[in-house]
């Protein structure tokens, strides 16, 4: 995962970016093939809003069953509330959205921690039968504005839940262990750094590891961490990680004192995948990884040097 580049698939569909393809001319794909991305370039002359206006009125939008949010500010930060607002407005007009992707925004056209993000909880109160919410930004400590927020939800149907950001606020990570969510297969943390907001603690990961919250969860991510070793040394005993299929624990600061308590731990071979990518282990450290795991898919890519003084997580500004 990256912010370096758009995302090109989303809900098992590929994302076909909706201002691109009016530009271009010729026929519209049908509505349910594709992910829609809408959003706009930097000093562009229509707001988000206008061509929200003109995806809705280009498509079959009642069959629609994915969208793609991308940059909605075209001079610097701005508040995700109007977007919003507009997105909830044609819910009458999206009764198939299954996904949404708020935020599909490079560093290029815009720093994660400049993503001016606002409370996310109406998505999920105004589409009920949304499976997949993948949320990007936070950026309260870092521009005026609100920021990322949500309150606690009941949410029959809601299988993917994922928060990208280079500093997560604890509030997001408490109101998710308050919120009944049945159907919850996989969650994943950005968790960032405390520079930009990120200022949540092992306690508040306890509740997503005792295994008594999301009965139907088989993947979980925490990651982009400045404390991944005490992340991964409490991985290491959590209930919950005997019914997971898939473990993350990419993207931040992970040495061997946190590997080692990895494997010091509860057996993981029963794991389809280990995804450590981003990390500061010795090649010595990888190998018993590997060979302790012979049946675990476990990504190791992306290797800083062991006894770099500057660490830093994947993420971030």
């Amino acid at each position: 995962m990256t912010v370096g580049k758009h995302i090109e698939e989303f809900h098992g569909l590929p994302v076909l970016d909706f201002v691109q393809a009016v530009e271009k001319g010729g026929a519209l794909p049908g509505a349910a093939s594709v992910a829609w991305k809408v959003g706009i370039e930097y000093d562009a002359p229509e707001p988000f809003v206008e061509r929200w206006r003109q995806f809705l009125d280009a498509v079959d939008s009642e069959r629609v069953t994915a969208v793609v949010v991308g940059e909605w500010s075209s001079d610097g930060p701005e508040s995700f509330a109007e977007p919003l607002a507009a997105i909830l407005a044609a819910a009458d007009r999206l009764p198939s959205l299954r996904a949404l992707f708020i935020g599909d925004i490079t560093y290029e056209e815009n720093e994660i921690s400049w993503i001016d993000m606002v409370d996310v909880t109406p998505v999920l109160t105004t589409f009920p039968l949304l499976t997949e919410l993948v949320v990007r930004g936070a950026a309260g400590e870092v521009v005026e504005g609100d920021g990322l927020s949500l309150r606690a939800v009941r949410h029959e149907h809601l299988t993917a839940l994922r928060f990208e950001s280079g500093g997560l606020p604890a509030a997001v990570l408490r109101a998710v262990a308050a919120s009944d969510l049945p159907a919850l297969e996989r969650l994943e943390f950005w968790l960032g750094v405390p520079n930009y907001g990120g200022d949540s603690s092992l306690d508040d990961l306890a509740p997503f590891l005792d295994g008594a919250r999301f009965p139907a969860l088989r993947h979980l991510g925490l990651q982009n961490s400045e404390v991944q070793d005490e992340i991964a040394a409490a991985v290491a005993h959590a209930p919950v990680v005997a019914r997971l299929e898939s473990l993350d624990l990419s993207m931040g600061v992970l040495t061997d004192q946190g590997a080692t308590a990895l494997l010091e731990g509860q057996p993981l071979t029963h794991l389809r995948a280990l995804d450590l990518h981003h990390h500061y282990l010795t090649e010595a450290l990888q190998q018993r990884l590997c060979d302790a795991l012979p049946g675990v898919a476990v990504d190791l890519s992306e290797a800083g040097q062991p006894d770099d003084r500057w660490r830093y997580v994947a993420v971030a500004e």
